[in-house]
């Protein structure tokens, strides 16, 4: 799966590096296989279940200053992306360089009004999260957006200083909810396969 995006990544010709950071030797070797470096693994600190994205891209800026490279802009493009393309990289990439802004991330909208939610008790019973908005027509309620999980392009300032992703220091890419997986479970993955196959049937 990390082969489409390094894919997306080569096929966008916005970076001069594609460096993937792992502390996986296996996936290391798949990376390289596909055209990315691994100039070096990510320490254990840094690999477990609960570190977010900026840390782990502070590394590796870090790693690269460290050994004599200059560093501008940098795009964390996730691995569990496979709808991923090279000419939202390319979009992404132009907000960062036009709108002034701290990070330029992939997002898209939900599909039914967040406002209209419901949770179920521990007695098993529905609760709406906002019941202010029983009688609000779904039609009338704001848009709401949610972070896409395929890339972030951001400053190198950003990173270092581990600006938050989410602010107002950021621009929206906005992506259709059809080219949006995140695989986190085996029912995003199955989820995943099944959008897989019907966009390669378009032709996508």
């Amino acid at each position: 799966m990390i082969a489409w995006s390094i894919e997306a990544a080569k096929a966008s010709g916005c970076f001069d590096q594609i460096i993937v950071s792992t502390d996986d030797t296996q996936i290391a070797k798949v990376a390289q296989q596909y055209g990315a470096s691994v100039p070096f693994m990510r320490p254990a600190q840094l690999s477990d279940d609960y570190t977010g994205t900026v840390p782990v891209i502070r590394h590796a800026i870090k790693w690269l200053e460290d050994n004599g490279q200059s560093v501008a802009q940098v795009c964390c493009i996730y691995a569990t992306a496979p709808f991923v393309t090279s000419e939202d990289l390319r979009r992404g990439h132009d907000s960062l360089m036009h709108e002034g802004c701290s990070y330029a991330l992939s997002v898209t909208s939900y599909a039914f009004p967040i406002q209209r939610a419901i949770r179920i008790s521990g007695q098993g019973r529905v609760l709406m999260f906002c019941p202010e908005y029983f009688q609000t027509r779904s039609q009338d309620l704001e848009e709401a957006w949610h972070d896409a999980g395929q890339f972030y392009w951001g400053t190198v300032q950003a990173w270092l200083e581990e600006t938050p992703i989410f602010g107002e220091g950021s621009v929206p890419v906005k992506l259709p909810r059809h080219r949006v997986q995140d695989i986190d479970t085996q029912e995003d993955w199955v989820r995943a396969e099944w959008l897989f196959k019907a966009l390669r049937g378009q032709g996508v």
